[in-house]
């Protein structure tokens, strides 16, 4: 595996490996809960609090975690913090429960979760392995929070509840339909390959120009 630094563990899922908007994992919850920026967080939460516990766990225990059952011992203590992230949802934040319904529970199935247990938990100690639970965890709380902004600012004219734009505001309702967290993916994506490519060409640019 290649060699990184702890600093590179921790900045790589923020950005350059951002498990939504560049790695395209974990967009069920992405897609269906982010119609609200209340709801973008606490399902960041959820996951943030799932993916790093279980990181901690899995690394601590991976010397004695057989391979042959690798990937079930993974399910199972995935599983474990989800139930806990549930219970603590349910009883500190019903309302914020109630509207995420069963994909707090669908967080056990997450690849981006699974994938970071694989990948990189089970080949390194606790330390490198929580920071990049909380970088992954931060880059997903990001993306959901961008999306969250987006959807409710154009689907209700309002950012954590409050309005921005006077009662003549006409909501453009898709944007808190199912369809509109596809269109808000897409507007980003959009986004950050158009000034991906501005990027490259300047550099291609300046290389002209300095030889």
């Amino acid at each position: 595996m290649r060699k990184t630094t702890p600093s590179h563990d921790f900045i790589r899922g923020i950005w350059n490996e951002n498990p939504v908007l560049i790695q395209m994992l974990g967009l069920c919850p992405a897609l269906a809960v982010t119609n609200s920026v209340v709801n973008a967080l606490a399902m960041s939460a959820a996951t943030f609090f799932v993916i790093c516990c279980s990181s901690v766990l899995i690394s601590t225990c991976k010397r004695f975690i057989p391979h042959e059952v690798r990937i079930s011992a993974y399910i199972l203590v995935i599983a474990t913090f989800v139930t806990l992230a549930d219970m603590l949802l349910q009883a500190y934040a019903p309302v914020q429960h109630k509207a995420l319904g069963a994909f707090i529970a669908l967080i056990v199935v997450n690849c981006m979760i699974l994938g970071r247990q694989e990948a990189f938990s089970a080949k390194n100690n606790v330390f490198r392995s929580l920071l990049d639970a909380v970088g992954t965890g931060i880059g997903f709380t990001i993306a959901l929070v961008m999306m969250g902004g987006f959807r409710e600012i154009l689907g209700v004219g309002a950012f954590l509840g409050f309005p921005l734009f006077g009662p003549n505001f006409e909501p453009w309702v898709i944007m808190v339909l199912p369809a509109g967290g596809f269109l808000t993916l897409g507007f980003i994506l959009l986004a950050m390959g158009y000034f991906e490519q501005r990027k490259k060409t300047r550099a291609e640019a300046a290389a002209e120009a300095s030889s």
